[in-house]
């Protein structure tokens, strides 16, 4: 039999039946010593003790020899890097020293930083929320985002639906809008036209489904107008694909439903303008260069950009992104993601993350490398983009799009191979937001955080009025 330490659990076991290591010794036939050693895992235990345990406390020998050392050191490793803790961290002997020798207030950390966790995702979620009734609701696109996330950003049925309904139609990308419309019609009698700007009241697409005509209007590009036709063909030929994931949800509230299937039907739209095995190929071949990307496929750079937090198939999967769409006011309007990083969770409100300095640069590719409090580190990169402008109060409605993956991903994009990663100073020290960021001397703070106090001297004026 292999090396078999079971300390911690020897003691938890003797413990919940009040037992001393005295008692335990007589239960077993073994000395005291013997099983203060074990407990100690200064011993390792004999198959015949093994089978003694078991057959006197009425135990699954499995249960004792599961080794979960390794995971709940790594719990402790990192909850004991969270921002909030200000004394030195402890190295990981002393970490499974703690593991091995008192088990149960490691227990009890953990728990506790759980509850501290729970209460800080609350405060999160609640984060910019007007009003008592509207603290205990999670708004629709909260959900849906969670629900995507959850799902790692990837539905395959909505994949194969796009690749069924493509099935070798198209030539070449420029076509896809003219062969859509033809699609619409030949298989399902819908026609499309264009309709001038006023004519739809701003805007954009309406499906009448009772005429069985799509009006679309001239605001849009191309790419924009094969988007939305797509868009309705998922509507009309694959309703049972969106009705089965919408089934299993279990969303309840009828917003939230609606929002639901209009992204599912936007996530096909995507798959069907861009293949998951040929985007994939380019999108290596290309290093993540979002210009080149989109110019392949005929469409535009927000799209390339959401589809690129999708490519999380088993076996073929590329860098695993979030996204972001901001407005000027900092708004996160958009927001998707593959990873289960807070930076894509609750992010966008740092003035220190360049997503907002990319409005004084339109169009500009800003790349930027960052780090949060708890050391986790990214590369992202911002760029504006316009939306549709179609008369005077429609005009520099600009939004920065914000495309990042952990830092380790780094080296497979083209916008990050003029770093030095060994730079000491590569990393910007950003935080979700000034409510909730420990960091201190801050030129940015705008806040007091709202879970630890900033040191203030009356006779030092610091780097911000809310320390010194």
């Amino acid at each position: 039999m292999a090396k078999t330490l079971i300390g911690p659990r020897l003691r938890e076991l003797r413990r919940e039946r009040n037992q001393t290591q005295a008692e335990m010794a007589r239960t077993l036939g073994v000395s005291p010593s013997y099983i203060n050693l074990l407990e100690n895992n200064q011993r390792s235990l004999s198959v015949q003790l093994l089978m003694s345990l078991a057959d006197a406390y009425a135990v699954d020998w499995r249960d004792l020899t599961r080794d979960e050392t390794a995971r709940r050191v790594a719990d402790l490793r990192h909850a004991t890097r969270d921002p909030v803790l200000k004394s030195g961290r402890p190295d990981i002997q002393e970490l499974r020293g703690a593991v091995d020798h008192a088990p149960r207030l490691v227990d009890l950390f953990l728990e506790l930083h759980e509850v501290y966790r729970t209460a800080l995702e609350k405060i999160l979620n609640l984060a910019g929320d007007n009003g008592a009734d509207e603290l205990l609701r999670s708004s629709p696109e909260t959900v849906i985002h969670n629900f995507f996330r959850d799902h790692g950003n990837h539905f395959p049925e909505l994949e194969k639906a796009a690749e069924g309904a493509r099935d070798g139609t198209f030539t070449s990308p420029e076509d896809r809008y003219f062969v859509l419309r033809q699609l619409l019609e030949d298989r399902h009698g819908i026609t499309v036209r264009i309709r001038r700007l006023g004519d739809l009241n701003d805007a954009l697409r309406y499906y009448d489904e009772t005429n069985g005509v799509v009006h679309l209007s001239q605001a849009l590009d191309t790419a924009n107008r094969a988007f939305q036709l797509a868009h309705v063909l998922c509507l009309v030929a694959y309703p049972e694909a969106i009705s089965d994931i919408v089934l299993r949800s279990g969303l309840k509230s009828q917003h939230a439903l609606a929002r639901l299937r209009v992204e599912l039907a936007n996530y096909f739209a995507a798959a069907f303008l861009m293949p998951y095995d040929a985007f994939l190929q380019e999108a290596e071949a290309a290093a993540y260069d979002i210009d080149r990307i989109a110019t392949e496929f005929s469409t535009s750079f927000e799209q390339v950009c959401q589809r690129l937090t999708t490519l999380q198939r088993e076996g073929a999967r590329g860098v695993p992104f979030f996204f972001l769409r901001i407005d000027k006011a900092g708004n996160v309007t958009k927001r998707f993601n593959s990873t289960p990083f807070h930076l894509a969770e609750y992010g966008g409100s740092c003035p220190v993350w360049n997503i907002h300095a990319a409005f004084y640069q339109p169009g500009v590719m800003m790349p930027q490398f960052v780090e949060l409090p708890d050391g986790a580190r990214y590369f992202t990169i911002s760029r504006t983009v316009h939306r549709p402008v179609f008369s005077e109060e429609t005009q520099d409605r600009r939004v920065t799009l914000a495309l990042g993956c952990e830092a380790k991903y780094a080296h497979r994009l083209r916008y990050a191979s003029s770093y030095k990663f060994d730079d000491p100073k590569l990393y910007a020290p950003i935080g979700l937001n000034c409510n909730l960021c420990p960091r201190q001397a801050c030129s940015q703070r705008a806040h007091q955080p709202l879970l630890m106090e900033l040191p203030i001297d009356e006779n030092r004026r610091g780097s911000t009025r809310y320390e010194s």
